[in-house]
């Protein structure tokens, strides 16, 4: 690895790290109420390409709090990608989560599970620097989330709109000299914010923060499994007792990555 290169890594890893801090800083002040969960997330990701512009992207992520014991979401995924060229890929698609009543203070008032259905567009645009590979992911959601009007009732009657921007960057470089061929293991780290926004968006404009440090294996062209550490810091849209509630959410994240194209195929 060139010296250049290291530069890059340092410079980007101190950016991971100075945006944790000053959120772990700011989220501690004595006006708040904070929780903290041990959670592990293992994900699926697989993408089709059924033609050299168009593909079929599904996904399931199975997020457990206590690492693996009880629930905390789960997020079901589909969409339809479009690549205009080898660096921009733009996608639209649906989502389907369902949220579980964990922590000390639940998302849902009433201490519910609730489902939510969205539709989200969203453009990936990828670079690379020498060895190392960075992509930018901007995603603009519509969420329909389900309220219960009265304690009594058993299931959702109401799904107010919720909006919410979304921008990740990430980073990845080999370990070993085959980077390019099977068998190679690479680094790989994250950070995503969320910002919500509309007139139903309550206490939570900042809605969410997510940082992930993993290591790779690419076994072949097409496939890539993950597994590392990930933070997530999650601001309730209601307050408590006259107060923000946030949660600090941290443990294992395991991802399995499919690319299928039609030349695998043959």
């Amino acid at each position: 690895m060139q010296k250049k290169d290291f530069d890059i890594i340092i410079l980007i890893t101190f950016f991971f790290i100075l945006l944790t801090l000053t959120l772990n800083q700011v989220n501690a002040q004595n006006t708040r109420l904070n929780t903290y969960q041990k959670i592990g997330w293992y994900n699926y990701f697989g993408t089709f390409r059924i033609s050299p512009k168009f593909g079929i992207h599904t996904e399931y992520q199975f997020r457990r709090t206590q690492y693996f014991t009880e629930w905390q979401q789960s997020l079901l995924r589909v969409g339809l990608n479009y690549q205009p060229n080898a660096r921009l890929q733009l996608r639209i698609g649906y989502a389907w989560a369902e949220t579980f009543p964990y922590s000390d203070i639940p998302i849902n008032a009433l201490g519910k599970q609730f489902t939510e259905h969205r539709i989200f567009q969203m453009a990936t645009l990828h670079d690379k620097i020498s060895h190392i590979e960075l992509s930018h992911r901007w995603m603009l959601e519509q969420r329909w989330i389900g309220r219960y009007s009265d304690p009594g009732l058993t299931r959702e009657d109401q799904y107010p709109l919720f909006n919410r921007v979304r921008y990740m960057f990430r980073l990845q470089f080999p370990l070993n000299l085959n980077h390019q061929s099977d068998n190679s293991i690479y680094f790989t780290a994250y950070d995503e914010i969320l910002i919500g926004f509309g007139s139903n968006v309550g206490e939570n404009v900042f809605d969410q923060n997510r940082i992930a440090f993993l290591l790779g294996y690419k076994p072949g062209k097409s496939t890539k499994i993950e597994a590392g550490f990930i933070n997530q810091i999650l601001q309730l849209g209601r307050e408590v007792n006259n107060r923000n509630v946030f949660q600090y959410n941290s443990g294992l994240i395991l991802n399995l990555i499919l690319n299928i194209t039609p030349k695998d195929k043959t």
